[in-house]
């Protein structure tokens, strides 16, 4: 097939959406990407991309919009989103050529799917939505009131958008509650949660030296309440065996820095953002991984993909965290949950999980989950037998 993917983050950006491009290259799909340019996580489009508005990665054949750097503000970062939006859905008006399928691979924000609009209009081909995040119910983490102006505003738009789209694809089950209870959009709806990186297979068991390493990787955002791990590991600086290593980057870093030092947090280390090809050396620091999320209803609907990556290494995962990935942990039988942003109770399940006698067993469960549920090879024949229909 001739696939057309938006999604205003790709290459060198760290997003799924590339290795699922330059998987369906692999399997003999013509793939071509419309994008941003490269400015994610640190807010700051990278020099040598300024003047680049074509490449050939991998086999995709990648179209980059102008954009404003998302910067450090709400105010940057609103023009970043508009600005991708209107100068990509001018750049589609000179896209030649015939697609099959028009997919979106919709993270934040939603109008990154303004474009394919237009091109399911232009070449009247089905336009595919392919949920990652929840629109209007992301800008609530970032401080807008759901009863005010913006937030009905947007609320409007995603409804909009989203009522454009052919079929909707989910990263998580429970997004279908929010697209049917509350934004009552009626569209065929497919999950299709994402699968780990292949270099996450292979990460080897921590051997035990008496101390109890936990692992959190990812973005450091508001959504993410990375803070919630601080204050339980404040609460835990009286066990010399016990440490926390934060690995990634974000709008939060700063903060959560500032915690540290204030609470002076001995236990606890961070390491920036790294490439992916590093991260299997801070995978196998862990003797099990941390998630957390706000405390939000629709926030819950949400599966982080860090998740697949986590259970891929086969470690337990620890999480204070609602909803969706609480329940798969609870099925997956991998770890332990206790309810968003309460930071006692995740110390006193971290704690709890040192004194344990079957992290073995929870290891093997965490695998085994994986590769039931979210392996490559299921991903990839699930989404062609999506693509075939």
């Amino acid at each position: 097939m001739k696939i057309l993917i938006v999604c205003q983050y790709f290459y060198p950006e760290r997003f799924r959406v590339n290795d699922i491009s330059f998987e369906l290259v692999k399997q003999g799909h013509d793939v071509t990407v419309l994008t941003g340019l490269p400015n994610y996580p640190d807010g700051v489009v990278k020099k040598e991309y300024k003047a680049i508005r074509y490449e050939d990665i991998n086999g995709v054949k990648v179209y980059r919009s102008w954009l404003i750097g998302r910067g450090k503000s709400n105010n940057t970062l609103f023009l970043n989103y508009i600005s991708f939006a209107i100068s990509s859905s001018l750049r589609v008006l000179k896209l030649k050529g015939e697609y099959d399928k028009i997919i979106v691979y919709q993270l934040s924000p939603v109008s990154m799917a303004i474009p394919g609009i237009i091109v399911k209009k232009k070449f009247k081909k089905p336009l595919i939505i392919y949920a990652h995040d929840l629109w209007p119910e992301s800008i609530v983490s970032g401080g807008i009131q759901t009863k005010g102006i913006v937030y009905k505003i947007v609320k409007r738009i995603s409804k909009a958008i989203y009522n454009q789209s052919d079929e909707i694809w989910l990263s998580s089950k429970m997004f279908e509650n929010y697209f049917n209870d509350y934004l009552k959009i009626d569209k065929p709806m497919k999950h299709l949660p994402v699968y780990a990186e292949d270099l996450f297979g292979t990460i080897p068991p921590r051997e035990n030296d008496g101390n109890t390493n936990l692992v959190f990787a990812g973005n450091i955002g508001e959504m993410q309440s990375v803070e919630t791990i601080l204050f339980a590991a404040n609460e835990l600086k009286h066990r010399n065996d016990i440490f926390f290593h934060i690995v990634g980057d974000g709008s939060s870093k700063t903060k959560c820095e500032n915690i540290k030092r204030n609470l002076e947090l001995n236990n606890v280390v961070f390491y920036g953002s790294h490439p992916i090809e590093r991260m299997p050396y801070y995978y196998a620091m862990a003797d099990a991984f941390l998630i957390t999320l706000k405390n939000n209803k629709s926030i819950s609907y949400t599966l982080p993909n860090k998740v697949q990556s986590y259970m891929a290494a086969g470690k337990p995962i620890l999480g204070s965290i609602n909803g969706e990935t609480a329940q798969v942990i609870a099925d997956a039988n991998c770890g332990f949950t206790v309810n968003a942003e309460d930071y006692k109770k995740l110390a006193n399940v971290i704690e709890m999980f040192t004194n344990i006698n079957n992290k073995d067993e929870l290891n093997l469960n965490s695998k085994k989950y994986y590769d039931e549920n979210y392996s490559k090879e299921k991903y990839f024949w699930n989404l062609s037998q999506i693509l075939k229909s």
